[in-house]
Parts: structure tokens; sequence; C-alpha cells
């Protein structure tokens, strides 16, 4: 006698906010890996390959910030402090703390029992990523 899945289709399970937290997850890891990509392309094509070595370069593409070009032999700084990487860095923090966040209140529903302790960290997970929003946002747009 063969064997019924257990597992129901899409239609069956709905749309819920576990689902959608869930393609969040993949869908803001695979648009950091872009803007990522998108920062060090960029890099390179203003110039980075012949005045910063290959540190300065990733530090460029993992945030996007005009004061990491600062140290280095960049004689122009003009092309580094434009909107476009200011928002470019904006959507980069966004998304890695979202993400992070994420991910540390899924670790703690795992492992916390307690619903008024799962409650308690995921109020001060939210406190911690606007925290880390504000502090971030305010660095990229005045420095």
């Amino acid at each position: 006698m063969a064997e019924k899945s257990r597992s129901l289709s899409v239609s069956q399970r709905g749309l819920n906010f576990e689902m959608l937290m869930w393609y969040f997850t993949r869908l803001s890891a695979l648009a950091m890996y872009a803007i990522i990509l998108f920062a060090i392309i960029g890099a390179l094509v203003m110039g980075a390959r012949t005045q910063m070595n290959f540190a300065d370069v990733m530090r460029w593409g993992f945030m996007p910030n005009s004061a990491h070009v600062q140290s280095t032999e960049v004689s122009d700084l003009d092309i580094w402090s434009t909107s476009l990487w200011r928002l470019v860095g904006s959507a980069l923090l966004l998304l890695a703390t979202a993400h992070g966040v994420h991910g540390l209140v899924v670790i703690a529903d795992d492992y916390i029992a307690n619903h008024g302790g799962r409650q308690f960290v995921r109020f001060l997970s939210i406190v911690f990523m606007l925290s880390m929003i504000g502090i971030g946002l305010y660095v990229i747009w005045t420095s």
C-alpha cells in the first residue's frame, strides 16, 4: 500500500507571516550579494584598481562610505561622496541589519521555551535593530 504524503500544497498552507519571513531571509541575502557586487564593480570602475589595494576595495564593497577612501591615495573624493553611494550604503545597511536580526530572533525562538522570554528577546532585537539602523544612517549620511 502506497503511503500518503504528509506535506501540504501551497494552496492548502496559505500565505502566512512565517513564509513571508522565510522568503525575506533568502531574498535579502541575494540582494546583499547584488549590492556588494555592484559596489565592488563601482569601485573598480572609479579607478580603485590603480589607486587602492584589494583590502580597500573589499572594504568599499561591504560598506560603500566615502570615509573608506579618505585613507587611500585617491586624489578626487567627490565621485565617492555622491547620493548614489549613500543610497547603496543605506540599502546594504537596512538589508543586512534586518536579515541579521531576523536570524537572531529565529535562533532565540528555537532555544527560549518561555513565551514571555521570546517576546522580550524580540522586543530587545527590534530596539537593537532600530538603534543600529539609526547610528548607521547617521554615519552614512553625515560623513
